[in-house]
């Protein structure tokens, strides 16, 4: 690989870890694209598969404490994981780019009613009767798509978590999913040892970023760090939508 290209791979995985550090997720809207291009799109899935677990076991452990309710972070986790390994059995059978258009526009929407109602979300005690579910909803997605984050963080948006506990949730969201997303992919031959190599090595750039991300978000206000993950929810939905055209729809 030359020196460009290895640059570029770089600086796109330091920026995904600055955007995991500053709000617990993201990191794969910025980094899968840019190894899609230096390599190509199986071995980027490869790669961040393994950065996904590593960085989701590190994150939820430094945000353990920041845990307020145990019991529905685990059942929104643990139903994602199922969800994800249904999500892959149904991927050969799912209109995928339709079902992602149709959730890009749900995302928007929800940007939309955000913005008229600024004040507006779940009460936590309606967030726990719709975990499960929208946890498993998220796990589908995961699956089947490869993109869980228009259904998790749009729900965790909508609960107006503080930021900590909003990154050690949807930390332990993403690792239950990671933990059966790994051993799927080195089963199916596409997570080999060589790219497993290159998944370490590319944790160099990612730690790096996660710091620099995490202390830059100590700035920000509650306010400042909701619109930060609104327009997190603007580039998936928009990626969303460049997917779905690419493919078919």
């Amino acid at each position: 690989m030359d020196p460009v290209s290895l640059a570029f791979a770089f600086i796109g995985i330091l920026l995904g870890g600055f955007l995991k550090g500053a709000t617990g997720a993201g990191a794969p809207v910025v980094g899968v694209p840019v190894l899609a291009i230096v390599f190509d799109l199986p071995m980027a899935v490869a790669i961040f598969s393994v950065l996904n677990l590593c960085t989701n076991i590190w994150q939820s452990w430094a945000f353990r404490s920041e845990v307020t309710e145990h019991r529905f972070v685990w059942i929104f986790a643990v139903m994602g994981a199922v969800g994800a390994i249904l999500g892959s059995v149904l991927l050969a059978s799912l209109p995928v780019p339709l079902l992602m258009a149709s959730l890009a526009g749900v995302v928007f929407a929800y940007i939309g009613l955000r913005l008229a109602r600024p004040n507006w979300h779940l009460s936590r005690a309606r967030g726990r009767k719709m975990g499960p579910y929208v946890g498993f909803v998220g796990g589908v997605m995961q699956g089947a798509g490869g993109l869980s984050a228009p259904v998790s963080i749009t729900f965790l948006n909508a609960l107006n978590l503080p930021r900590k506990e909003f990154i050690a949730t949807i930390a332990i969201f993403f690792l239950a999913m990671s933990v059966t997303q790994v051993p799927a992919l080195a089963a199916l031959g596409i997570l080999t040892w060589d790219r497993l190599l290159l998944a370490f090595l590319a944790l160099i750039p990612m730690f790096l970023g996660i710091p620099i991300g995490s202390w830059a978000a100590r700035f920000l206000s509650k306010q400042a760090f909701d619109r930060l993950i609104l327009s997190l929810l603007a580039v998936i939905a928009v990626k969303l939508i460049w997917d779905a055209t690419q493919t078919g729809l």
